[in-house]
């Protein structure tokens, strides 16, 4: 069986349930994006929005205790609290990979508003969260750019061979 990232999308509360489901089609179309151009190596299984600590650390154990689960992508779709993280990532036995981009390829300079700034805080969001992963000391593999280049879809597999050799190695007899 091939082994899979689980794909996790931060984002809060804050900013009510039409943006929250913004955030998660958003994120189910990078998902499945990365699974297409993939597959070969991966499958990229998509996490529902994290919002809070509780969630985080929920999904962070599930994707340590799975298998299948070789690592995480992570993803700030809008500012997501990088302190809400902290224990979920002390908590994570996987290899992590930090995937800094929007889900934009460009910015709407014409039109864009306020609205438009707290859907796509991942500019503010990536950062903090760089920050606490590194201030924690947590290992991790930082990926910026566009997620559709094909320089960043190569350094994702790349991410993704060497998560499942570090799987591979973990049964080794």
């Amino acid at each position: 069986m091939m082994a899979k990232l689980y794909f996790i999308t931060g984002s809060q509360d804050l900013y009510g349930e039409e943006t929250l489901k913004q955030v998660a089609a958003d994120s189910k179309i990078m998902a499945a994006y990365l699974d297409e151009n993939l597959k070969d190596v991966v499958n990229i299984e998509w996490k529902p929005t994290v919002r809070n600590s509780g969630e985080i650390i929920s999904v962070c154990r599930e994707a340590s205790a799975d298998d299948e689960c070789a690592g995480v992508i992570t993803w700030m779709h809008t500012f997501s609290p990088a302190k809400m993280w902290i224990k979920g990532l002390q908590l994570l036995t996987k290899p992590l990979l930090h995937l800094h981009t929007q889900a934009n390829e460009r910015l709407p300079y014409d039109s864009i508003d306020m609205d438009f700034m707290n859907l796509n805080q991942s500019a503010h969001g990536d950062r903090e969260y760089g920050f606490i992963t590194t201030r924690l000391g947590i290992p991790r593999e930082v990926v910026v750019g566009y997620y559709q280049n094909t320089d960043e879809i190569a350094q994702i597999r790349r991410f993704a061979e060497v998560a499942e050799a570090v799987a591979f190695s973990k049964n080794l007899k």
